[in-house]
């Protein structure tokens, strides 16, 4: 078990550590934690229970970002709740054995999401798409429903989401989005929590590894060449992909 915990905080710094620099920690910490021997729903749900003290993490250190935007913050929190509490409840519905053979397609979506990453922040750069609030409303619960449900790429997602709301500062940006995560993770990770379907021990472990690893990559952040270390994830959400779609049920 002390060998396990060691691997999942490894696990945890690295995935935090690569959040922090380019993002798509998830594609690292999920596969990571599956390899470990832990059923995917179960790993997953734990994931989520861990990806907590990252996320406040990263939302204090864009608090500087958020002034102003109070009213965006409101718009956020009811839609990710809901869709967050949606999509926990979806993933303890869908059962283990089903959640299994669906995973590898999750990863390979999530993945697929990430390598569009530089697309969609070219497309938002444009700053030249203003929607309708009611538009913002149903895509961010939709959003929610994903994030609840898996997770992984929804901050692109959001991103994209804020772009059709016509919004062009990409730090005021990833402060909401990180907002809207933070609330999409909470619903879903207490859910799972009452579900009894944490590993606690684990979650606790990717906590601590995710708090180190976070610090570091910040850190690392301008000294390490993003481009590297996304074609990096890219490779690993592939890979794991692959092992996914190949492990025995």
């Amino acid at each position: 078990m002390a060998t396990t915990l060691a691997l999942a905080l490894l696990a945890a710094a690295l995935g935090s550590g690569i959040n922090s620099i380019a993002g798509g920690g998830t594609l690292v910490t999920f596969p990571a934690i599956v390899a470990l021997g832990v059923p995917p729903l179960v790993a997953n749900a734990t994931n989520t229970v861990a990806l907590w003290p990252g996320a406040l993490a990263s939302l204090w250190g864009y608090r500087g970002e958020l002034a102003g935007t109070r009213a965006w913050l409101a718009r956020f929190t009811l839609p990710s709740l809901l869709g967050g509490a949606v999509g926990g409840w979806l993933l303890l519905a869908t059962g283990q054995d089903r959640f299994a053979r669906i995973v590898p397609f999750l990863v390979l979506g999530a993945t697929v999401l990430f390598m569009l990453h530089g697309p969609v922040m070219r497309w938002l750069g444009a700053g030249s798409h203003q929607a309708p609030a009611w538009v913002f409303v149903v895509c961010q619960f939709a959003v929610g429903i994903y994030g609840g449900y898996f997770g992984a790429g929804i901050g692109i997602l959001m991103l994209a989401v804020l772009g059709l709301m016509g919004h062009t500062n990409i730090h005021q940006m990833n402060g909401l989005k990180n907002w809207g995560g933070l609330c999409i993770n909470l619903v879903a990770a207490l859910i799972f929590a009452v579900s009894g379907v944490v590993l606690w021990p684990l979650a606790l472990a990717m906590a601590v590894g995710g708090i180190v690893g976070g610090y570091a990559g910040a850190r690392l952040a301008q000294r390490v060449g993003q481009e590297a270390v996304r074609r990096a994830v890219v490779v690993i959400g592939l890979a794991a992909f692959v092992w996914l779609l190949a492990r025995p049920l």
